[in-house]
């Protein structure tokens, strides 16, 4: 039923909402490469220094590790940068797109006709800073799930969790070692996902209904209380599928990676350092700004029309948005 009613709002509002995308897509694709080809520049002397200590190595057939005397630690400090600039898109990138396509639903069941690409942008222009502190919260918050089932699994792994011992390499694990170790972790994990799902409708929330972003989080979280059934089965959907759609789309691209290596190899002067890093990325990054045109319109619009349907369940008052009264929004 989502679904349909998703589909239906692209199909009413598909010049608007395919123009935006495609433009949206297309300044993440320039700014991601930009941030990537930023982020090999900056080491470009760093990789030189590392071809020169493993040459030098193994011209005088000396054991050698090609990241020693010094080479990581620049290339990790730039690395750092770099992911914390891709993540800052993508922030904005969920955030822009997620606002639009609550203010395209908001609209579609209105009888002012589709919107267009110009005043889609005008309604969602002034609606972004309040959407991006509902997303940067949202990401914080399930972030530190994340970070929590890492740190565990980090501390069993290095001994620091008395009475549980990591099994050896061809050993058999033992129960405390299996729970502790492997199902807490992959369960507090899970519990990442599960929170978003809580939470996706937050953005439409602040954005329709002019709410501060603590309030808008609240508010989707007691708007998915009562159905958190459908809540989870519809977010485990579009999550499946944009996994499924990010993993084809890596292989497919995983034959570029020798092309743009044997590139790198040209530029670099036969630098096998950089060009391993540069075909290990390129299908995971191709993979990634293949999402905002493939996959981020009908997740964005299931989101969306998730919260219209539990907005008209369980009503909050008179709105803000763009009409004076709620009976003007959508269905």
């Amino acid at each position: 039923m989502i679904m349909s009613e998703a589909l239906a709002v692209l199909r009413r509002h598909r010049r608007a909402l395919g123009g935006f995308t495609l433009v949206v897509s297309a300044l993440t694709a320039v700014l991601g490469c930009a941030i990537v080809g930023g982020g090999f520049a900056a080491t470009w002397d760093a990789f030189e220094a590392v071809r020169e200590y493993a040459d030098r190595n193994i011209a005088n057939e000396d054991s050698y590790v090609a990241y020693a005397d010094g080479g990581l630690d620049p290339l990790v400090r730039v690395g750092a940068v770099v992911m914390l600039l891709l993540f800052v898109l993508a922030l904005l990138v969920v955030s822009v797109l997620h606002t639009a396509y609550a203010v395209a639903d908001s609209h579609a069941g209105r009888d002012d006709g589709p919107l267009t690409t110009r005043e889609l942008w005008r309604r969602t222009r002034p609606r972004l800073p309040a959407a991006l502190a509902v997303n940067a919260l949202t990401g914080l918050a399930v972030g530190a799930v994340e970070l929590a089932a890492l740190v565990w699994w980090s501390l069993v792994e290095g001994h620091m969790v008395p009475g549980v011992e990591p099994t050896p390499v061809g050993g058999t694990a033992s129960p405390q070692y299996t729970l502790v170790g492997w199902v807490l972790p992959i369960a507090v994990g899970c519990l990442g996902p599960l929170l978003y799902f809580r939470l996706s409708g937050a953005t439409a929330e602040s954005v329709l209904e002019r709410r501060s972003p603590f309030v808008a989080l609240h508010r989707s979280w007691v708007l998915t209380r009562r159905a958190r059934q459908r809540t989870f089965g519809v977010g485990t959907l579009v999550t499946v599928g944009a996994v499924l759609v990010f993993w084809l789309a890596r292989y497919a691209a995983a034959p570029l990676a020798h092309y743009a290596g044997l590139g790198m190899l040209w530029l670099s002067d036969d630098n096998v350092w950089i060009t391993g890093v540069l075909v290990k990325i390129l299908p995971t990054a191709v993979a990634l700004l293949l999402l905002p045109p493939v996959v981020m319109p009908l997740v964005c619009a299931v989101v969306a029309r998730l919260h219209g349907d539990l907005r008209e369940q369980q009503p909050a008052g008179p709105t803000t948005a763009d009409t004076p009264t709620g009976a003007e929004r959508s269905r």
